[in-house]
């Protein structure tokens, strides 16, 4: 483990807290934490950064998941099944990560982005209500097929390819395909991402490339930050995770847009 200053590690474990809260409510911690890493330790191999954030963000991610799945009604077969293909999608990612740029994929996330904002912000209906999308519709075989393939196929590969945002659209996606309110999203998500981060975090034990020390001292925070933003979403409902979703959105539109200009 490399030398660290006391402010350095106190501020590492305040943005780990502040990202587990961030990614337990709707996703896009690592928006937060991944940075902060790369900022605090800039003598260490992007590797070792890589590897640490993924043994930091899993533990969070495992305590939010605990936390929704004992006091909302997480669809657990549904969501493992998910995470099983999330798994196999950023794999595949992963292994095309290398022939693709992601100053062409910026722009392209952007203007996602922007279109799942307007749409949250135009249809307030979207993710508040029993049904999930507001028009109280059953979730068919056809659409568990859907989020199986499409939700954790296509996310994952994502996650594996570029990532930024990940969590964000799990919860999006799940509302919609499943017509899961907002809340029971975010579970679903959090079950998911237990399953994509514990796949990478076995990668990056083997190659030896985790920074263990480090990160047990940072996951704890990061769990203290990842129940009590469960517990938040829980008691507060889906409006204000509704907000929390607009402002990350809208973090991560600036974020992708800064990177592209200094590029």
């Amino acid at each position: 483990m490399p030398e660290i200053t006391l402010t350095t590690l106190v501020l590492l474990c305040l943005a780990a807290a502040a990202a587990g809260w961030i990614d337990a409510v709707v996703g896009g911690g690592g928006l937060l934490l991944l940075p902060a890493l790369l900022l605090g330790l800039p003598q260490v191999p992007a590797a070792h950064v890589l590897g640490t954030n993924k043994a930091v963000a899993i533990v969070g991610t495992s305590g939010a998941a605990v936390t929704y799945l004992r006091r909302a009604p997480v669809p657990v077969g549904t969501a493992l099944r998910v995470g099983l293909m999330a798994l196999a999608g950023s794999m595949t990612g992963a292994f095309f990560a290398a022939g693709i740029s992601s100053e062409v994929l910026r722009p392209v996330i952007m203007v996602v982005l922007l279109g799942v904002a307007a749409f949250v912000m135009l249809r307030p209906s979207f993710g508040t209500a029993a049904g999930g999308d507001g028009t109280g519709k059953q979730v068919t075989r056809a659409r568990t097929v859907t989020a199986i393939v499409l939700v954790g196929g296509g996310i994952g590969f994502y996650d594996g390819l570029f990532g930024p945002g990940t969590g964000t659209f799990l919860v999006l996606a799940l509302t919609a395909v499943l017509h899961l309110d907002l809340v029971a999203a975010s579970g679903t998500a959090k079950i998911v991402n237990v399953c994509t981060n514990a796949g990478a975090l076995a990668m990056f034990a083997y190659q030896g490339t985790v920074l263990w020390q480090l990160a047990a001292v940072m996951a704890v925070f990061n769990l203290a930050g990842g129940m009590i933003g469960a517990r938040m979403a829980l008691s507060k409902g889906s409006d204000f995770v509704r907000g929390v979703l607009l402002v990350v959105v809208f973090s991560l539109v600036a974020k992708l847009g800064f990177d592209q200009w200094t590029a």
